[in-house]
């Protein structure tokens, strides 16, 4: 269906292969605490290394032009703050970009968003083929 921005499932068929290619247990669906300013923070995809190092993985999908772009800088806030009062539970966190309808897939992807929001540091913004090229190699 035209514009229809539900498909976590399809995103996650292709991302989990990869991971478990790369070495790494998944976990699904994954409640991680309170979100910032109330409510349940789930997370798409839980990561986690041989060693127990775990990363967070939300996957956003934007088929056509749509309000999911700017959800983007608060899932950014929101993983990062996880990942600070996680008592270093997670080591880092990714938004993971998919679809073709991202406006400002760029500008997210380009490494510029902590210009303007602090304390990210630890989460990546990154479109779908990188992220999946990457877990594949392992390297999260």
């Amino acid at each position: 269906m035209p514009g229809n921005t539900g498909t976590g499932a399809v995103l996650e068929k292709m991302v989990l292969p990869a991971l478990r290619h790369g070495g790494y247990t998944v976990t699904t669906q994954v409640h991680i605490g309170q979100r910032l300013g109330g409510g349940r923070h789930v997370v798409d995809v839980v990561a986690s290394e041989s060693g127990g190092v775990t990363h967070l993985i939300s996957l956003k999908w934007q088929q056509v032009s749509g309000t999911a772009e700017q959800k983007v800088p608060f899932e950014v806030i929101c993983l990062a703050h996880a990942i600070a009062t996680g008592s270093g539970k997670f080591a880092k966190g990714y938004v993971v970009l998919g679809g073709e309808g991202w406006r400002l897939r760029e500008f997210y992807t380009s490494g510029l968003l902590p210009r303007y929001l602090s304390n990210i540091e630890s989460v990546i913004v990154t479109k779908l083929e990188d992220f999946v090229a990457r877990a594949n190699r392992g390297e999260l």
